[in-house]
């Protein structure tokens, strides 16, 4: 039975490892942490809707000696910048670390620091492996850091790679995401009020996202280096990511052709579902599970249109975060979201 810690357990991506993990057989959860201005409490008092199903005392300050004795896998679902005061830490004691933020998602500080604040822990960067399994899986196996990636670059990079990968990809490519609230985190924000969202939604950092510079990062290490617009949307919803991304090709590619290469590239990915030729993912279909759907369609000649959907808190956070344990502990992949 392998030990976990939680660290960030109050927030929304925190409470959804909370539940998947309760339903995993091969896991306990062994120690959970609040931020350090948030109250002690029982687990079941921060969240009813697990109440006898847990007992577990949620601090808000980390003992190290405690840590040391009961955990064996820490996830840090921990805002950016936050994160990496605690991993080399947990590093140090011999456990294994899944990183939410983005604190070790690029392997050149400089691009961190561009974006977020000064590295304080720059020489852990080109140990960590970036948890998108799809891509990483042999990297993942063998890692003790990994960071997991961000919901946005997940949607998109799922819907890129097949492509990326071929050299198919011209000039700049278009991604435009749509997102429910629980993206923005849990914390206090005019903007995030049900009356400021419900019944509106608008684009909000265009072209200026911290997600931008990950989803390039990554492209660019598997050997596509594109210019990319990112665009983000807020939509009434609690949960879910709808992406389209629009790509002119190097190639004029028949539709029948560009669909098996989707299908051929993800026919062995427990969590990726290639929709038929032409028909779009919705969010609906995808809240609450692992999955990340894609479907394609052609325009002409040279241009393609690719949407995808996931669950910005599980395929997107938290559900990644337990596939990669799954991958890096040597489980069944596919626990405990379904069974082979």
């Amino acid at each position: 039975m392998v030990r976990t810690a939680i660290f960030g357990i109050s927030g929304y991506a925190g409470r959804k490892l909370v539940e998947i993990l309760l339903l995993h057989p091969d896991v306990k959860i062994s120690l959970g942490f609040v931020a350090p201005d948030e109250p002690e409490m029982f687990l079941s008092q921060m969240y009813p809707r697990i109440a006898k199903t847990i007992d577990l005392f949620c601090y808000n300050n980390v003992d190290w000696k405690l840590v040391e004795k009961n955990c064996d896998i820490a996830f840090l679902a921990l805002p950016h910048v936050v994160s990496m005061s605690y991993v080399p830490q947990i590093l140090s004691l011999g456990k294994k670390v899944i990183d939410l933020s983005a604190d070790y998602r690029f392997s050149d500080p400089a691009i961190y620091e561009k974006w977020y604040q000064k590295h304080s822990s720059p020489e852990l960067l080109s140990q960590a492996v970036y948890g998108l399994p799809e891509i990483n899986r042999d990297e993942i196996a063998k890692a003790t850091l990994i960071a997991n990636p961000g919901c946005y670059p997940t949607s998109a990079l799922l819907g890129l790679i097949p492509i990326a990968k071929k050299n198919l990809i011209r000039g700049r490519v278009i991604v435009n995401s749509l997102s429910g609230f629980t993206g923005a985190g849990r914390k206090p924000d005019v903007t995030l009020l049900f009356a400021e969202g419900n019944e509106n939604s608008r684009a909000y950092k265009i072209g200026q996202h911290r997600h931008q510079p990950e989803i390039q990062h990554i492209l660019e290490k598997i050997g596509c280096d594109v210019e990319l617009t990112f665009v983000p949307h807020l939509i009434p919803v609690n949960c879910g990511i709808l992406t389209t991304m629009y790509v002119h090709l190097t190639q004029d590619i028949e539709a029948e052709q560009l669909q098996k290469m989707y299908c051929e590239f993800y026919s062995g990915e427990p969590f990726v579902r290639v929709m038929d030729y032409g028909c779009s993912p919705e969010i609906k279909n995808v809240v609450g599970t692992n999955f990340c759907d894609i479907g394609i369609r052609k325009i002409d000649s040279r241009f393609l249109v690719i949407v995808t959907a996931i669950d910005n808190l599980v395929k997107g956070a938290a559900g990644q975060a337990v596939q990669n344990m799954n991958i890096m502990m040597g489980f069944e992949e596919t626990r405990p979201f379904y069974s082979k």
